[in-house]
Protein backbone atom coordinates (compact mmCIF):
# COMPACT_ATOMS: atom_id res chain seq x y z
CA UNK A 1 0.00 0.00 0.00
CA UNK A 2 1.10 3.55 -0.72
CA UNK A 3 -0.49 6.50 1.06
CA UNK A 4 -1.22 9.29 -1.42
CA UNK A 5 -3.17 11.77 0.68
CA UNK A 6 -4.80 12.05 4.10
CA UNK A 7 -6.78 14.97 5.48
CA UNK A 8 -9.45 15.90 7.99
CA UNK A 9 -11.42 19.04 7.14
CA UNK A 10 -13.09 21.27 9.69
CA UNK A 11 -16.83 21.23 9.22
CA UNK A 12 -18.16 24.43 7.70
CA UNK A 13 -21.25 24.43 9.91
CA UNK A 14 -19.05 24.16 13.01
CA UNK A 15 -16.87 27.03 11.78
CA UNK A 16 -19.90 29.25 11.18
CA UNK A 17 -21.44 28.43 14.55
CA UNK A 18 -18.16 29.21 16.32
CA UNK A 19 -17.69 32.44 14.35
CA UNK A 20 -21.16 33.87 15.07
CA UNK A 21 -21.94 32.28 18.43
CA UNK A 22 -23.20 35.00 20.77
CA UNK A 23 -23.25 37.72 18.09
CA UNK A 24 -26.72 38.79 19.19
CA UNK A 25 -28.76 40.62 16.56
CA UNK A 26 -26.66 39.31 13.65
CA UNK A 27 -28.55 37.89 10.68
CA UNK A 28 -26.72 35.36 8.56
CA UNK A 29 -27.72 33.27 5.58
CA UNK A 30 -25.38 30.56 4.31
CA UNK A 31 -25.50 27.89 1.62
CA UNK A 32 -23.60 24.71 2.54
CA UNK A 33 -23.36 21.06 1.49
CA UNK A 34 -25.12 19.51 4.49
CA UNK A 35 -28.31 17.58 5.13
CA UNK A 36 -31.37 19.30 6.58
CA UNK A 37 -31.01 17.79 10.05
CA UNK A 38 -27.48 19.16 10.46
CA UNK A 39 -28.45 22.60 9.14
CA UNK A 40 -31.46 22.89 11.47
CA UNK A 41 -29.32 21.87 14.46
CA UNK A 42 -26.76 24.59 13.69
CA UNK A 43 -29.54 27.16 13.32
CA UNK A 44 -30.97 26.23 16.71
CA UNK A 45 -27.59 26.58 18.43
CA UNK A 46 -27.15 30.09 17.08
CA UNK A 47 -30.78 31.05 17.73
CA UNK A 48 -30.26 30.29 21.41
CA UNK A 49 -27.64 33.09 21.49
CA UNK A 50 -29.77 35.63 19.63
CA UNK A 51 -28.41 35.02 16.13
CA UNK A 52 -30.89 34.77 13.26
CA UNK A 53 -29.29 32.09 11.10
CA UNK A 54 -30.62 30.34 8.02
CA UNK A 55 -28.56 27.53 6.55
CA UNK A 56 -29.67 26.46 3.10
CA UNK A 57 -28.55 23.69 0.78
CA UNK A 58 -25.98 24.62 -1.87
CA UNK A 59 -26.89 21.35 -3.61
CA UNK A 60 -30.19 21.57 -5.53
CA UNK A 61 -31.22 24.80 -3.74
CA UNK A 62 -34.65 25.20 -5.36
CA UNK A 63 -35.68 21.63 -4.56
CA UNK A 64 -34.59 22.02 -0.93
CA UNK A 65 -36.34 25.39 -0.59
CA UNK A 66 -39.63 23.85 -1.72
CA UNK A 67 -39.20 20.69 0.37
CA UNK A 68 -38.21 22.55 3.52
CA UNK A 69 -40.08 25.85 3.39
CA UNK A 70 -43.25 25.26 1.35
CA UNK A 71 -46.30 23.10 1.99
CA UNK A 72 -46.39 21.32 -1.35
CA UNK A 73 -49.70 19.64 -0.49
CA UNK A 74 -51.38 23.06 -0.28
CA UNK A 75 -50.40 24.22 -3.77
CA UNK A 76 -52.82 24.52 -6.67
CA UNK A 77 -50.24 26.02 -9.07
CA UNK A 78 -46.51 26.56 -9.24
CA UNK A 79 -44.63 28.63 -11.81
CA UNK A 80 -40.84 28.72 -11.84
CA UNK A 81 -38.61 31.03 -13.84
CA UNK A 82 -35.21 29.34 -13.75
CA UNK A 83 -31.76 30.89 -14.22
CA UNK A 84 -29.86 30.64 -17.50
CA UNK A 85 -26.09 31.09 -17.50
CA UNK A 86 -23.95 31.37 -20.62
CA UNK A 87 -21.29 29.03 -19.15
CA UNK A 88 -23.55 25.97 -18.97
CA UNK A 89 -26.35 24.25 -20.93
CA UNK A 90 -29.57 26.27 -21.05
CA UNK A 91 -31.47 23.57 -19.12
CA UNK A 92 -28.84 23.17 -16.36
CA UNK A 93 -30.89 24.87 -13.64
CA UNK A 94 -34.08 23.19 -14.85
CA UNK A 95 -32.31 19.86 -14.34
CA UNK A 96 -31.31 20.92 -10.82
CA UNK A 97 -35.01 21.32 -10.00
CA UNK A 98 -35.57 17.61 -10.78
CA UNK A 99 -37.73 15.76 -9.72
CA UNK A 100 -39.93 18.63 -8.54
CA UNK A 101 -42.58 18.01 -11.21
CA UNK A 102 -43.20 14.60 -9.66
CA UNK A 103 -43.55 15.90 -6.10
CA UNK A 104 -46.36 18.45 -6.36
CA UNK A 105 -49.24 16.27 -7.51
CA UNK A 106 -52.11 18.14 -9.10
CA UNK A 107 -50.30 21.49 -8.92
CA UNK A 108 -48.55 20.66 -12.22
CA UNK A 109 -45.65 23.12 -12.19
CA UNK A 110 -44.75 25.22 -15.21
CA UNK A 111 -41.22 26.31 -16.03
CA UNK A 112 -39.85 29.26 -17.96
CA UNK A 113 -36.28 30.18 -18.88
CA UNK A 114 -35.34 33.50 -17.28
CA UNK A 115 -32.80 36.24 -17.86
CA UNK A 116 -31.17 36.06 -14.42
CA UNK A 117 -28.15 33.78 -14.05
CA UNK A 118 -28.28 33.16 -10.28
CA UNK A 119 -31.88 33.26 -9.02
CA UNK A 120 -35.02 31.21 -9.46
CA UNK A 121 -38.27 33.20 -9.26
CA UNK A 122 -41.01 31.05 -7.77
CA UNK A 123 -44.70 31.95 -7.94
CA UNK A 124 -46.83 29.83 -5.58
CA UNK A 125 -50.62 29.64 -5.67
CA UNK A 126 -52.31 27.90 -2.76
CA UNK A 127 -55.57 26.00 -2.93
CA UNK A 128 -57.42 28.91 -1.30
CA UNK A 129 -56.13 31.32 -3.96
CA UNK A 130 -53.30 33.06 -2.11
CA UNK A 131 -50.32 33.96 -4.31
CA UNK A 132 -46.75 34.38 -3.14
CA UNK A 133 -43.53 35.08 -5.02
CA UNK A 134 -40.05 34.10 -3.82
CA UNK A 135 -36.53 34.58 -5.16
CA UNK A 136 -34.36 31.52 -4.54
CA UNK A 137 -30.61 31.98 -4.82
CA UNK A 138 -28.57 29.28 -6.58
CA UNK A 139 -24.91 30.00 -5.70
CA UNK A 140 -22.41 28.85 -8.32
CA UNK A 141 -18.81 29.59 -9.22
CA UNK A 142 -17.13 29.79 -12.59
CA UNK A 143 -13.88 27.84 -12.42
CA UNK A 144 -11.30 25.90 -14.39
CA UNK A 145 -11.39 22.24 -13.46
CA UNK A 146 -8.60 19.67 -13.20
CA UNK A 147 -8.46 18.96 -16.93
CA UNK A 148 -8.55 22.62 -17.97
CA UNK A 149 -12.27 22.89 -18.77
CA UNK A 150 -14.30 25.93 -17.66
CA UNK A 151 -17.31 24.91 -15.59
CA UNK A 152 -20.09 26.49 -13.57
CA UNK A 153 -20.51 24.49 -10.37
CA UNK A 154 -22.61 24.81 -7.20
CA UNK A 155 -20.69 26.36 -4.31
CA UNK A 156 -21.11 27.61 -0.75
CA UNK A 157 -22.13 31.19 -0.02
CA UNK A 158 -22.41 33.53 2.97
CA UNK A 159 -24.63 36.62 3.36
CA UNK A 160 -24.42 38.86 6.43
CA UNK A 161 -27.26 41.15 7.52
CA UNK A 162 -28.87 41.10 4.08
CA UNK A 163 -25.76 42.13 2.14
CA UNK A 164 -24.95 40.52 -1.22
CA UNK A 165 -22.37 38.26 0.35
CA UNK A 166 -19.54 36.21 -1.11
CA UNK A 167 -18.49 32.73 -2.02
CA UNK A 168 -17.79 30.41 0.91
CA UNK A 169 -15.50 27.48 0.13
CA UNK A 170 -17.18 24.69 2.04
CA UNK A 171 -15.76 21.57 3.64
CA UNK A 172 -17.32 19.46 0.85
CA UNK A 173 -15.55 21.44 -1.86
CA UNK A 174 -12.22 21.63 -0.03
CA UNK A 175 -12.13 17.91 0.70
CA UNK A 176 -12.75 17.13 -2.96
CA UNK A 177 -10.34 19.63 -4.49
CA UNK A 178 -7.42 18.86 -2.18
CA UNK A 179 -7.85 15.12 -2.69
CA UNK A 180 -7.98 15.35 -6.49
CA UNK A 181 -5.00 17.71 -6.52
CA UNK A 182 -2.98 15.16 -4.51
CA UNK A 183 -3.79 12.37 -6.97
CA UNK A 184 -3.00 14.59 -9.97
CA UNK A 185 0.36 15.59 -8.47
CA UNK A 186 1.50 12.05 -7.62
CA UNK A 187 4.10 10.32 -9.81
CA UNK A 188 2.21 7.40 -11.34
CA UNK A 189 4.88 6.39 -13.82
CA UNK A 190 4.27 6.04 -17.53
CA UNK A 191 2.72 2.58 -17.89
CA UNK A 192 -0.90 1.52 -17.59
CA UNK A 193 -2.25 0.23 -15.29
CA UNK A 194 -0.83 2.75 -12.80
CA UNK A 195 -2.08 0.85 -9.73
CA UNK A 196 -4.14 -2.16 -8.71
CA UNK A 197 -6.75 -0.36 -6.58
CA UNK A 198 -6.79 3.37 -5.88
CA UNK A 199 -8.95 3.66 -2.80
CA UNK A 200 -10.57 6.95 -1.76
CA UNK A 201 -11.99 6.46 1.76
CA UNK A 202 -14.20 9.36 2.85
CA UNK A 203 -16.36 9.98 5.89
CA UNK A 204 -19.10 12.58 5.60
CA UNK A 205 -21.80 13.47 8.17
CA UNK A 206 -24.68 13.59 5.70
CA UNK A 207 -27.85 11.52 5.65
CA UNK A 208 -29.59 10.57 2.41
CA UNK A 209 -33.12 11.80 1.77
CA UNK A 210 -35.57 9.57 -0.08
CA UNK A 211 -38.12 11.40 -2.21
CA UNK A 212 -41.67 10.31 -3.01
CA UNK A 213 -40.91 9.85 -6.71
CA UNK A 214 -39.83 6.44 -7.97
CA UNK A 215 -36.33 5.61 -6.73
CA UNK A 216 -35.28 9.23 -6.30
CA UNK A 217 -32.96 10.12 -3.44
CA UNK A 218 -30.93 13.21 -2.57
CA UNK A 219 -27.51 12.02 -1.45
CA UNK A 220 -24.44 14.18 -0.95
CA UNK A 221 -22.42 11.02 -0.34
CA UNK A 222 -23.50 9.38 -3.59
CA UNK A 223 -22.84 12.59 -5.52
CA UNK A 224 -19.33 12.74 -4.04
CA UNK A 225 -18.65 9.12 -5.06
CA UNK A 226 -19.65 9.93 -8.63
CA UNK A 227 -17.61 13.13 -8.78
CA UNK A 228 -14.51 11.50 -7.35
CA UNK A 229 -14.72 8.48 -9.64
CA UNK A 230 -15.25 10.29 -12.92
CA UNK A 231 -12.93 13.20 -12.10
CA UNK A 232 -10.09 10.79 -11.37
CA UNK A 233 -10.84 8.87 -14.57
CA UNK A 234 -10.52 12.17 -16.43
CA UNK A 235 -7.23 12.95 -14.66
CA UNK A 236 -5.78 9.67 -15.90
CA UNK A 237 -7.31 10.04 -19.37
CA UNK A 238 -5.49 13.36 -19.67
CA UNK A 239 -2.26 11.89 -18.27
CA UNK A 240 -2.37 9.07 -20.83
CA UNK A 241 -2.99 11.48 -23.71
CA UNK A 242 -6.40 9.98 -24.42
CA UNK A 243 -9.57 11.95 -25.16
CA UNK A 244 -11.79 12.74 -22.18
CA UNK A 245 -14.36 9.97 -21.90
CA UNK A 246 -12.12 7.36 -23.57
CA UNK A 247 -13.27 3.95 -22.30
CA UNK A 248 -10.12 2.10 -23.31
CA UNK A 249 -8.03 3.71 -20.55
CA UNK A 250 -6.62 1.10 -18.13
CA UNK A 251 -5.52 3.02 -15.01
CA UNK A 252 -6.46 0.28 -12.55
CA UNK A 253 -9.51 0.13 -10.31
CA UNK A 254 -10.62 3.48 -8.83
CA UNK A 255 -12.87 2.90 -5.80
CA UNK A 256 -14.32 5.79 -3.76
CA UNK A 257 -15.89 4.52 -0.54
CA UNK A 258 -18.01 7.34 0.90
CA UNK A 259 -19.27 6.45 4.36
CA UNK A 260 -21.44 8.30 6.81
CA UNK A 261 -19.42 9.43 9.83
CA UNK A 262 -19.03 12.19 12.39
CA UNK A 263 -15.94 13.75 10.82
CA UNK A 264 -15.17 15.02 7.33
CA UNK A 265 -12.08 13.17 6.25
CA UNK A 266 -10.38 11.52 3.31
CA UNK A 267 -7.61 8.94 2.96
CA UNK A 268 -6.30 7.97 -0.47
CA UNK A 269 -4.01 4.99 -0.90
CA UNK A 270 -3.15 2.26 -3.34
CA UNK A 271 -4.18 -1.26 -2.38
CA UNK A 272 -3.89 -4.78 -3.82
CA UNK A 273 -6.67 -5.95 -6.11
CA UNK A 274 -9.92 -6.94 -4.44
CA UNK A 275 -10.32 -10.69 -4.98
CA UNK A 276 -12.90 -11.67 -2.35
CA UNK A 277 -16.18 -13.16 -3.49
CA UNK A 278 -19.39 -12.10 -1.75
CA UNK A 279 -21.62 -14.81 -0.29
CA UNK A 280 -25.41 -14.64 -0.11
CA UNK A 281 -28.38 -16.96 0.23
CA UNK A 282 -29.65 -18.25 -3.11
CA UNK A 283 -32.91 -16.86 -4.50
CA UNK A 284 -35.44 -18.30 -6.91
CA UNK A 285 -34.44 -16.55 -10.12
CA UNK A 286 -37.96 -15.70 -11.28
CA UNK A 287 -38.67 -13.87 -8.02
CA UNK A 288 -35.17 -12.59 -7.13
CA UNK A 289 -35.53 -9.26 -5.32
CA UNK A 290 -31.85 -8.27 -5.37
CA UNK A 291 -28.64 -9.14 -7.24
CA UNK A 292 -27.72 -12.82 -6.97
CA UNK A 293 -24.35 -14.05 -5.75
CA UNK A 294 -21.72 -15.37 -8.16
CA UNK A 295 -21.97 -18.86 -6.70
CA UNK A 296 -25.62 -18.98 -7.70
CA UNK A 297 -24.85 -17.57 -11.16
CA UNK A 298 -22.41 -20.44 -11.65
CA UNK A 299 -24.96 -23.04 -10.55
CA UNK A 300 -27.70 -21.61 -12.75
CA UNK A 301 -25.37 -21.52 -15.72
CA UNK A 302 -24.18 -25.08 -15.12
CA UNK A 303 -27.79 -26.27 -15.32
CA UNK A 304 -27.99 -25.15 -18.97
CA UNK A 305 -27.00 -27.86 -21.45
CA UNK A 306 -24.15 -26.99 -23.74
CA UNK A 307 -20.44 -26.59 -24.24
CA UNK A 308 -18.82 -24.76 -21.33
CA UNK A 309 -16.10 -22.21 -22.09
CA UNK A 310 -14.56 -19.35 -20.18
CA UNK A 311 -12.19 -16.42 -20.08
CA UNK A 312 -10.38 -14.92 -17.09
CA UNK A 313 -10.52 -11.48 -15.53
CA UNK A 314 -7.52 -9.48 -14.33
CA UNK A 315 -7.94 -10.89 -10.81
CA UNK A 316 -8.29 -14.44 -12.14
CA UNK A 317 -12.06 -14.73 -11.69
CA UNK A 318 -13.63 -16.92 -14.38
CA UNK A 319 -15.95 -15.40 -16.98
CA UNK A 320 -18.16 -18.39 -17.72
CA UNK A 321 -20.40 -19.13 -20.70
CA UNK A 322 -22.37 -21.93 -22.35
CA UNK A 323 -22.87 -22.69 -26.04
CA UNK A 324 -26.19 -24.50 -26.53
CA UNK A 325 -26.22 -25.76 -30.13
CA UNK A 326 -29.42 -26.36 -32.10
CA UNK A 327 -31.15 -25.98 -35.43
CA UNK A 328 -32.42 -22.40 -34.94
CA UNK A 329 -30.59 -19.27 -35.99
CA UNK A 330 -28.10 -18.60 -33.19
CA UNK A 331 -28.24 -15.64 -30.80
CA UNK A 332 -25.66 -14.43 -28.27
CA UNK A 333 -27.02 -13.35 -24.87
CA UNK A 334 -24.83 -11.42 -22.42
CA UNK A 335 -25.15 -9.47 -19.20
CA UNK A 336 -22.99 -7.74 -16.62
CA UNK A 337 -20.64 -5.84 -18.95
CA UNK A 338 -21.18 -2.94 -16.55
CA UNK A 339 -21.35 -4.74 -13.24
CA UNK A 340 -23.55 -2.26 -11.35
CA UNK A 341 -26.32 -2.93 -13.89
CA UNK A 342 -27.72 -6.09 -12.36
CA UNK A 343 -31.17 -6.90 -13.78
CA UNK A 344 -29.58 -8.03 -17.04
CA UNK A 345 -27.60 -10.74 -15.28
CA UNK A 346 -30.74 -12.36 -13.86
CA UNK A 347 -32.73 -11.70 -17.04
CA UNK A 348 -30.06 -13.36 -19.21
CA UNK A 349 -30.07 -16.50 -17.07
CA UNK A 350 -33.86 -16.69 -16.99
CA UNK A 351 -34.06 -16.31 -20.78
CA UNK A 352 -31.37 -18.93 -21.43
CA UNK A 353 -33.03 -21.41 -19.11
CA UNK A 354 -36.35 -20.90 -20.90
CA UNK A 355 -34.75 -21.32 -24.32
CA UNK A 356 -32.78 -24.41 -23.32
CA UNK A 357 -36.02 -26.35 -22.80
CA UNK A 358 -37.13 -25.69 -26.39
CA UNK A 359 -36.27 -28.02 -29.27
CA UNK A 360 -33.74 -26.58 -31.75
CA UNK A 361 -32.77 -23.68 -29.47
CA UNK A 362 -29.41 -22.25 -30.50
CA UNK A 363 -27.66 -19.65 -28.35
CA UNK A 364 -24.66 -18.61 -26.30
CA UNK A 365 -25.17 -17.30 -22.77
CA UNK A 366 -22.52 -15.35 -20.83
CA UNK A 367 -24.47 -13.80 -17.93
CA UNK A 368 -21.64 -12.04 -16.06
CA UNK A 369 -18.94 -10.56 -18.27
CA UNK A 370 -17.32 -8.40 -15.58
CA UNK A 371 -16.89 -10.46 -12.39
CA UNK A 372 -14.26 -8.12 -10.89
CA UNK A 373 -16.58 -5.13 -11.09
CA UNK A 374 -19.42 -7.27 -9.73
CA UNK A 375 -17.50 -8.05 -6.54
CA UNK A 376 -16.75 -4.35 -6.06
CA UNK A 377 -20.47 -3.67 -6.45
CA UNK A 378 -21.28 -6.12 -3.66
CA UNK A 379 -18.58 -4.57 -1.49
CA UNK A 380 -19.91 -1.03 -1.99
CA UNK A 381 -23.57 -1.98 -1.59
CA UNK A 382 -22.86 -3.31 1.90
CA UNK A 383 -22.41 0.28 3.08
CA UNK A 384 -24.71 2.15 0.67
CA UNK A 385 -27.22 -0.19 -1.02
CA UNK A 386 -29.17 2.66 -2.64
CA UNK A 387 -26.22 4.33 -4.36
CA UNK A 388 -25.35 3.87 -8.05
CA UNK A 389 -21.70 2.94 -7.47
CA UNK A 390 -20.27 3.63 -10.90
CA UNK A 391 -16.87 2.59 -9.54
CA UNK A 392 -18.15 -0.95 -10.13
CA UNK A 393 -19.03 -0.18 -13.75
CA UNK A 394 -15.70 -1.09 -15.34
CA UNK A 395 -13.19 -3.90 -14.92
CA UNK A 396 -10.24 -4.25 -12.53
CA UNK A 397 -8.12 -2.74 -15.31
CA UNK A 398 -10.36 0.32 -15.15
CA UNK A 399 -11.65 0.02 -18.72
CA UNK A 400 -14.92 -0.84 -20.41
CA UNK A 401 -14.27 -4.37 -21.68
CA UNK A 402 -16.14 -3.72 -24.94
CA UNK A 403 -13.50 -1.15 -25.94
CA UNK A 404 -10.52 -3.38 -25.19
CA UNK A 405 -8.12 -4.39 -27.94
CA UNK A 406 -4.67 -5.94 -28.19
CA UNK A 407 -3.36 -9.32 -27.09
CA UNK A 408 -4.50 -9.33 -23.43
CA UNK A 409 -8.25 -9.45 -23.89
CA UNK A 410 -9.12 -11.02 -20.51
CA UNK A 411 -12.95 -10.75 -20.17
CA UNK A 412 -13.51 -9.71 -23.77
CA UNK A 413 -12.19 -13.07 -24.97
CA UNK A 414 -15.57 -14.55 -24.01
CA UNK A 415 -17.26 -12.54 -26.77
CA UNK A 416 -14.72 -13.51 -29.39
CA UNK A 417 -15.22 -17.19 -28.58
CA UNK A 418 -19.02 -16.83 -28.47
CA UNK A 419 -18.99 -15.42 -32.00
CA UNK A 420 -16.59 -18.12 -33.24
CA UNK A 421 -18.62 -20.99 -31.80
CA UNK A 422 -22.06 -19.79 -32.79
CA UNK A 423 -21.70 -17.64 -35.90
CA UNK A 424 -24.56 -15.58 -34.49
CA UNK A 425 -25.85 -12.54 -36.36
CA UNK A 426 -27.61 -11.08 -33.31
CA UNK A 427 -26.12 -10.21 -29.93
CA UNK A 428 -28.58 -9.22 -27.18
CA UNK A 429 -26.47 -7.27 -24.68
CA UNK A 430 -28.41 -6.53 -21.47
CA UNK A 431 -27.62 -3.27 -19.68
CA UNK A 432 -29.07 -0.89 -17.14
CA UNK A 433 -28.60 2.72 -16.07
CA UNK A 434 -29.39 4.90 -13.02
CA UNK A 435 -32.92 4.62 -11.66
CA UNK A 436 -32.58 8.05 -10.07
CA UNK A 437 -30.81 11.30 -10.89
CA UNK A 438 -27.06 11.14 -11.50
CA UNK A 439 -25.04 14.30 -10.79
CA UNK A 440 -21.49 15.60 -10.40
CA UNK A 441 -22.11 18.73 -8.29
CA UNK A 442 -18.49 19.90 -8.07
CA UNK A 443 -17.81 19.46 -11.79
CA UNK A 444 -20.58 21.34 -13.54
CA UNK A 445 -23.44 19.27 -12.08
CA UNK A 446 -24.30 17.29 -15.25
CA UNK A 447 -22.06 14.21 -15.71
CA UNK A 448 -19.59 15.03 -18.47
CA UNK A 449 -19.87 12.73 -21.54
CA UNK A 450 -22.89 11.04 -19.89
CA UNK A 451 -25.45 13.87 -20.06
CA UNK A 452 -28.10 11.68 -21.69
CA UNK A 453 -28.07 9.37 -18.66
CA UNK A 454 -28.51 11.95 -15.91
CA UNK A 455 -32.30 11.43 -15.49
CA UNK A 456 -34.22 8.15 -16.06
CA UNK A 457 -36.38 7.89 -19.17
CA UNK A 458 -37.89 4.42 -18.86
CA UNK A 459 -36.84 1.07 -20.34
CA UNK A 460 -35.34 1.81 -23.72
CA UNK A 461 -33.66 -0.08 -26.52
CA UNK A 462 -30.58 0.65 -28.60
CA UNK A 463 -30.03 -1.15 -31.90
CA UNK A 464 -26.64 -0.91 -33.58
CA UNK A 465 -26.44 -2.54 -36.97
CA UNK A 466 -24.32 -2.89 -40.07
CA UNK A 467 -25.52 -0.81 -43.02
CA UNK A 468 -26.86 -3.74 -45.02
CA UNK A 469 -28.92 -4.94 -42.02
CA UNK A 470 -31.05 -1.77 -41.70
CA UNK A 471 -34.36 -3.41 -42.60
CA UNK A 472 -33.72 -6.37 -40.29
CA UNK A 473 -32.83 -4.03 -37.41
CA UNK A 474 -36.15 -2.21 -37.78
CA UNK A 475 -38.07 -5.49 -37.83
CA UNK A 476 -36.38 -6.77 -34.67
CA UNK A 477 -37.02 -3.52 -32.79
CA UNK A 478 -40.66 -3.44 -33.86
CA UNK A 479 -41.32 -7.03 -32.81
CA UNK A 480 -39.46 -6.72 -29.52
CA UNK A 481 -41.19 -3.48 -28.54
CA UNK A 482 -44.60 -4.90 -29.48
CA UNK A 483 -43.94 -7.89 -27.26
CA UNK A 484 -42.76 -5.72 -24.35
CA UNK A 485 -45.80 -3.44 -24.70
CA UNK A 486 -48.00 -6.39 -23.74
CA UNK A 487 -46.32 -6.67 -20.31
CA UNK A 488 -48.77 -5.12 -17.82
CA UNK A 489 -47.68 -1.72 -16.57
CA UNK A 490 -44.46 -1.42 -18.55
CA UNK A 491 -45.65 1.16 -21.11
CA UNK A 492 -47.24 3.22 -18.31
CA UNK A 493 -43.97 3.00 -16.36
CA UNK A 494 -42.11 4.32 -19.41
CA UNK A 495 -44.64 7.10 -19.99
CA UNK A 496 -44.40 8.37 -16.40
CA UNK A 497 -40.60 8.55 -16.49
CA UNK A 498 -40.57 10.15 -19.93
CA UNK A 499 -43.01 12.86 -18.80
CA UNK A 500 -40.79 13.74 -15.87
CA UNK A 501 -37.68 13.61 -18.07
CA UNK A 502 -39.18 15.92 -20.70
CA UNK A 503 -40.30 18.42 -18.05
CA UNK A 504 -36.82 18.76 -16.56
CA UNK A 505 -34.48 17.83 -19.41
CA UNK A 506 -36.32 18.41 -22.67
CA UNK A 507 -36.83 16.01 -25.57
CA UNK A 508 -35.39 12.52 -25.13
CA UNK A 509 -33.94 12.48 -28.64
CA UNK A 510 -35.28 8.94 -29.08
CA UNK A 511 -37.89 7.51 -31.41
CA UNK A 512 -40.85 6.16 -29.48
CA UNK A 513 -41.78 2.77 -30.97
CA UNK A 514 -44.77 0.98 -29.47
CA UNK A 515 -44.33 2.95 -26.26
CA UNK A 516 -40.57 2.41 -25.94
CA UNK A 517 -37.80 4.94 -26.51
CA UNK A 518 -35.49 3.51 -29.19
CA UNK A 519 -32.21 4.58 -30.71
CA UNK A 520 -31.36 2.82 -33.99
CA UNK A 521 -28.12 3.56 -35.81
CA UNK A 522 -25.66 2.21 -38.33
CA UNK A 523 -22.58 1.20 -36.37
CA UNK A 524 -19.73 -1.05 -37.43
CA UNK A 525 -17.97 -1.27 -34.05
CA UNK A 526 -19.34 -4.79 -33.54
CA UNK A 527 -18.45 -7.78 -35.69
CA UNK A 528 -21.96 -9.19 -35.16
CA UNK A 529 -24.21 -7.32 -37.63
CA UNK A 530 -27.11 -6.77 -35.17
CA UNK A 531 -26.50 -5.71 -31.56
CA UNK A 532 -29.56 -5.06 -29.43
CA UNK A 533 -28.70 -3.24 -26.20
CA UNK A 534 -31.26 -2.92 -23.44
CA UNK A 535 -31.21 -0.04 -20.96
CA UNK A 536 -33.37 -0.66 -17.90
CA UNK A 537 -33.26 1.94 -15.08
CA UNK A 538 -32.05 -0.63 -12.57
CA UNK A 539 -29.16 0.83 -10.60
CA UNK A 540 -30.28 0.73 -6.92
CA UNK A 541 -33.64 -1.04 -7.36
CA UNK A 542 -34.81 -3.90 -5.14
CA UNK A 543 -37.96 -5.86 -4.35
CA UNK A 544 -40.84 -5.85 -6.87
CA UNK A 545 -39.04 -3.19 -8.95
CA UNK A 546 -36.08 -5.56 -9.36
CA UNK A 547 -38.39 -8.43 -10.37
CA UNK A 548 -40.07 -6.19 -12.95
CA UNK A 549 -36.65 -5.22 -14.26
CA UNK A 550 -35.21 -8.69 -14.81
CA UNK A 551 -38.53 -9.92 -16.19
CA UNK A 552 -38.44 -7.16 -18.81
CA UNK A 553 -34.85 -8.12 -19.64
CA UNK A 554 -35.81 -11.79 -20.03
CA UNK A 555 -38.79 -10.98 -22.24
CA UNK A 556 -36.58 -8.80 -24.43
CA UNK A 557 -34.21 -11.71 -25.05
CA UNK A 558 -37.03 -14.16 -25.79
CA UNK A 559 -38.79 -11.79 -28.20
CA UNK A 560 -35.54 -10.85 -29.94
CA UNK A 561 -34.70 -14.54 -30.32
CA UNK A 562 -38.12 -15.19 -31.91
CA UNK A 563 -37.76 -12.18 -34.18
CA UNK A 564 -34.38 -13.42 -35.37
CA UNK A 565 -35.92 -16.72 -36.43
CA UNK A 566 -38.44 -14.90 -38.63
CA UNK A 567 -36.21 -12.50 -40.56
CA UNK A 568 -34.23 -13.18 -43.71
CA UNK A 569 -30.60 -12.20 -43.89
CA UNK A 570 -29.76 -9.53 -46.45
CA UNK A 571 -28.60 -10.99 -49.74
CA UNK A 572 -25.40 -8.95 -49.69
CA UNK A 573 -24.54 -9.81 -46.09
CA UNK A 574 -21.11 -11.22 -45.54
CA UNK A 575 -19.58 -13.02 -42.61
CA UNK A 576 -18.23 -11.31 -39.51
CA UNK A 577 -15.69 -8.59 -40.13
CA UNK A 578 -12.10 -9.41 -39.37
Amino acid sequence: MTLIHEQQVERTLDTLVARFYGAKGTRIEAWVFDDEKSRRTAEAILAATGVDAKFRSAYKPLLHFLLEEVDLEDLSALHIVYPVHQACPKNRFLLEAYPLAGLVGAARPTFEAGSDDAFYVVKLTTKDGRIGTHKVFAPNRLHTDFIGETLLSPTGWLNLDGETGERLETDYELLFSSAVEAVAAHDWGATEPYFDELNIAVTLPAEDRRLAVGEEVVSLREALHEDFYFTLLEIFQKKSGRPIGDRGLQPGQIIPEIRQGETISVRIETRPLWTSEAVAEPQRLASAVSPVAVAQIRRELAAIDGVAFEARSRTGHPVEARYHAGGDKPVIISGGQHANETTGIVGALRAAQTLSSRPNAHFVISPLENPDGYQVHWRLRAENPLHMHHAARYTALGDDLEYRSGKDLFEKAIRIEAERLSGAKLHVNLHGYPSHEWTRPLSGYVPRTFAMWTVPKGFFLIMRHHAEWTAQAEIVIDRVSRHLAAIPGLVAYNAAQIRLFETHAGETGFRIINGFPCLISIDDRHTVPLTLITEYPDETIYGPAFVQGHTAQMETVLSAYEAMQMIEEPAQASGPAA
